[in-house]
């Protein structure tokens, strides 16, 4: 690598770093804020809160590294512009496909670092951080598998195979157990639908009981039997369990590693369960590391004139609400691929081609004047 290239990709990895720094600790600081306020919830405290926040860090990282590659990167070529370093480049016989080459060998670097994250640490440490949260405030015990969620309530087992975000649960299997940890039931259901106050309407409820049925605490049944299957439309089912708590418990997709996607999403194919929320983030996690390159590609036209200090300002605020953009894009195009029932591809591939369509675009358009 030439003295220029090297001194070129330092410029943009220390503004990068500088700028990922700067994010991460801003929304560390909002999300500590809003850990804190459940200080004094059963028994989380501060220190539960603060190991919340910082697990959820590698999460965040790799969340707000495109946005941190495009601010720092048009603060570094900005700042390049406005020392006339960018013209002596040029001059030199750089040309714009050059200096673009450059630039996504360092934004390759900030790829490669958000694909990592997003497969090793940042799934791990998400599903710790609700863990230790859940635990602390609910006091319940709970792990996501490929299976579904499963939660400790009280002496009961209870398998959540999905839950959707009207309070409806589908594929209910619960273990009851009693006090000498005796298996007496095994109760599985279709659905399930929260009315309040802690209490589950279940549908299609097929139990096997197994056992003294005086320890099942079951309606309609009194008198003993060793063991029969029932069946029945549906059921009250008290729990502990809220539409709050399993949405806290369930990680989202897009927290998830892509062979964990990958492996529920199967699941959930084997048994004709609806997959599109998971084939998209299956899909944007596939695209979201090459976003740093396409925003490495944006910063570029941005940067490319002669800049005094308030143009480099207002280059950066520039860059501040493209990223939100982008960020907000991401978000929208996923929930509209799955109301809409887009390909999945499609939806997640879009926010990121229109941005490069929007790159190419201004690089011609400044290359033309």
């Amino acid at each position: 690598m030439k003295i220029h290239e090297r001194y070129l990709a330092r410029e943009l990895l220390l503004a990068i770093l500088l700028v990922l720094m700067a994010l991460l600790t801003l929304y560390a600081f909002f999300d500590t804020i809003e850990s804190l306020k459940n200080v004094g919830r059963g028994q989380f405290s501060v220190q539960h809160a603060f190991l919340y926040v910082a697990l959820r860090l590698p999460g965040r990282i790799y969340e707000l590294m495109p946005i941190a590659v495009l601010i720092g990167a048009l603060y570094a070529l900005a700042n390049l512009a406005r020392h006339s370093e960018l013209t002596v480049l040029r001059a030199s016989g750089m040309s714009t496909f050059a200096l673009l080459k450059l630039l996504f060998k360092a934004a390759g670097v900030f790829a490669l670092a958000a694909l990592f994250l997003g497969e090793t640490l940042a799934p791990f440490s998400e599903r710790a951080a609700q863990e230790i949260r859940t635990k602390a405030i609910y006091n319940v015990i709970a792990r996501e598998f490929v299976s579904g969620l499963w939660v400790k309530d009280d002496r009961a087992f209870v398998n959540i195979r999905a839950a959707t975000q009207d309070a409806r649960l589908e594929g209910v299997r619960i273990y009851q157990f009693d006090d000498e940890n005796r298996l007496n039931y095994v109760l599985e259901a279709e659905g399930g639908e929260f009315l309040g106050k802690g209490q589950w309407r279940l549908t299609g409820v097929v139990r096997t009981v197994l056992g003294d049925l005086k320890t099942l605490r079951l309606e309609n049944h009194s008198e003993n039997a060793r063991s029969r299957v029932e069946r029945e439309d549906e059921m009250r089912w008290n729990s502990a369990l809220s539409p709050d708590i399993i949405s806290v418990l369930m990680i989202s997709p897009e927290r998830m590693s892509l062979i964990g996607l990958w492996n529920y999403w199967r699941h959930l194919a084997n048994n004709r369960q609806n997959t599109s929320r998971y084939e998209i983030a299956l899909w944007k996690k596939l695209f979201y590391p090459a976003a740093a390159l396409v925003m490495m590609a944006l910063a570029l036209p941005f940067a490319s004139r002669h800049s005094r200090m308030g143009g480099v300002s207002l280059q950066i605020f520039a860059g501040v609400m493209v990223g939100v953009v982008f960020h907000m894009l991401n978000a929208l195009f996923s929930s509209l691929g799955v109301l809409r029932d887009w390909p999945p591809f499609a939806s997640a591939l879009a926010p990121s081609a229109l941005f490069l369509l929007a790159a190419a675009s201004m690089i011609w358009w400044v290359e033309r004047r």
